[in-house]
């Protein structure tokens, strides 16, 4: 059965659909991969710069998953950064706000590069705003400027007042915003792609529809789908939220999440300059937060929640129209043309999840809503362990994660519940 994609607006402006073949038969290469999102392409990308013969196993299509549905926002906002650095802490030979800081903007330079090396057409554009959304919000905020400042970013970002926001965006909710040139944003489908089209160009085969049904483990391990198998010398599982494979060790860690995008009927100029006449991409400072962003023909994208319930919304327009409304009252019975779901893979820790399964079978997983740029420095990350650059897969695999007993049962609830708990902390905060 061929997968169809969810009916959102990146799909309806895709520039070039992908139409890779369904696997049938044998073949051999150097790495197989499971997974045509961002970790897989970016590490297909990756490997297959260096020469290596790639194979790449989608069970949909490319992108068809949260990286083709995602908000399109590249931040530097790192999931998982406060457990990282408590764990950081005990890793002789590392500094934890050194190996941080990197990470935050590692992703933005690979795609900046890549997009200019392969000429991809994903509507790439820098500024951002992280919006206070009460006066408490703002030391958050000096916090991180701080700290640009004191890493040489001084001349990329700016701590605005509250006029100063107002006079950025046409909306009354925000106390002040950390105003930031060097962030992106962009149409993601389009991105995974445009590097799908990149991986492919350099030899990697490239395969939809395929799902895997069974790793083999061994000296020369293999993965099986219902028509073909893809012999290899190194495998790399990379399905996030959307498999189920290898559950006897991976699973109980991470769980699926939902979040809700919108998009409008196009904006007229009129519209744009009262509501974001800089083209910034927006989210705020709550623990659930609303991001929002212009696509290029001028709609207002706008996400917002997410349901930790496993369960997907059935009506996401009309949960996030009181929303769109609050922020941008000039926006009030504005049409919404498209409405979908975007399933992310939610870690406890919030931290990402690397290791192995075994001697050449590595995972990369759970980037916990902060998947754009993640996914890029994992798969740079990726590539250098299976070439052998053991030491920041090493980092990552040494970070303990919570295992939830009877995952499937209990991991969701537990989620809804810490995030009730989350939201009753906002209110003191």
């Amino acid at each position: 059965m061929t997968a169809t994609r969810t009916p959102s607006y990146y799909t309806a402006s895709i520039r070039s659909e992908s139409n890779y073949p369904v696997l049938q038969g044998a073949v051999a290469v150097d790495v197989a991969i499971i997974g045509a999102g961002f970790t897989g392409i970016a590490t297909a990308v990756e490997l297959a710069e260096r020469g290596l013969k790639v194979a790449v196993l989608e069970a949909n299509k490319v992108g068809w998953g949260a990286s083709g549905r995602n908000g399109g926002q590249v931040t530097g906002s790192l999931s998982g950064d406060g457990a990282m650095r408590t764990q950081l802490q005990d890793q002789v030979g590392v500094d934890a706000e050194d190996f941080i800081w990197h990470l935050r903007w590692r992703g933005h330079e690979i795609i900046q590069s890549r997009v200019a090396k392969y000429g991809i057409d994903c509507d790439l554009k820098h500024g951002h705003l992280h919006a206070a959304f009460q006066p408490s919000h703002m030391a958050e905020l000096q916090a991180g400027r701080d700290e640009a400042v004191a890493r040489g970013m001084g001349e990329d970002v700016a701590l605005l007042d509250k006029d100063q926001v107002h006079a950025m965006l046409g909306t009354p909710l925000y106390e002040g915003a950390l105003h930031n040139k060097r962030n992106m944003h962009l149409h993601p489908l389009n991105l995974c792609l445009g590097e799908a089209r990149a991986a492919a160009s350099l030899g990697a085969l490239i395969f939809e529809n395929s799902p895997v049904l069974d790793i083999v483990h061994g000296a020369h391990p293999a993965l099986v789908t219902a028509q073909g198998r893809v012999n290899a010398k190194s495998v790399l599982l990379a399905g996030d939220a959307y498999h189920k494979l290898e559950q006897g060790q991976l699973g109980g860690q991470m769980f699926p999440a939902t979040g809700g995008i919108v998009t409008t009927a196009p904006l007229t100029p009129a519209q744009v300059n009262t509501i974001n006449p800089h083209d910034l991409a927006v989210y705020d400072t709550r623990f659930v937060l609303d991001y929002y962003r212009l696509t290029a023909d001028k709609r207002l994208l706008f996400g917002g929640g997410a349901n930790y319930s496993g369960k997907e919304s059935r009506d996401i327009a009309a949960e996030l129209r009181p929303a769109i409304e609050r922020t941008f009252p000039a926006l009030k019975g504005i049409a919404i043309d498209y409405q979908w779901s975007c399933i992310m893979g939610i870690v406890v820790n919030r931290v990402p999840m690397l290791g192995k399964l075994s001697s050449n079978v590595y995972y990369c997983q759970g980037y916990s809503g902060h998947g754009v740029a993640t996914t890029h420095i994992m798969g740079e990350i990726m590539a250098q362990a299976i070439t052998g650059s053991m030491e920041k897969f090493d980092t990552f695999a040494r970070f303990q994660h919570v295992r939830v007993p009877a995952g499937d049962l209990l991991g969701n609830p537990l989620l809804a519940v810490g995030m009730w708990y989350y939201q009753l902390l906002e209110k003191l905060r």
